[in-house]
């Protein structure tokens, strides 16, 4: 388990910076290595992990000036982030953290939303 808890708090750093630096498609792949193998599993952190990759996938449809693809990426984000409230994880800090980066985010790229 220490061993899942490092690799997720890898990725979970790896996100933040991606997204800060605009890198949005690899902020996709920080997350989309973790939660692939597990994605059908009935579990609040994955599915948190689904929204995580959809908000990284919405800023880069916007990067792309694909804006309605992009809305439909935000909207599942926006269907998973309650997961949050009802995580109980090691890492639900970080959790809070990357949410925190994808609201600023989001701020920043759709500054009218």
């Amino acid at each position: 388990m220490a061993q899942e808890s490092t690799g997720i708090t890898e990725a979970c750093e790896a996100f933040v910076r991606s997204i800060c630096e605009s890198r949005y498609y690899d902020a996709h792949e920080d997350f989309e290595r973790l939660w692939y193998p597990r994605r059908f599993e009935e579990n609040h952190e994955i599915k948190l992990w689904k929204g995580f990759i959809n908000a990284a996938v919405s800023f880069e449809l916007i990067k792309r000036g694909r804006y309605e693809a992009s809305l439909r990426a935000w909207q599942t984000y926006l269907k998973y982030k309650p997961f949050l409230d009802h995580c109980v994880a090691p890492n639900k800090e970080l959790y809070v953290k990357i949410v925190q980066t994808i609201e600023q985010e989001r701020g920043r790229v759709c500054p009218s939303s």
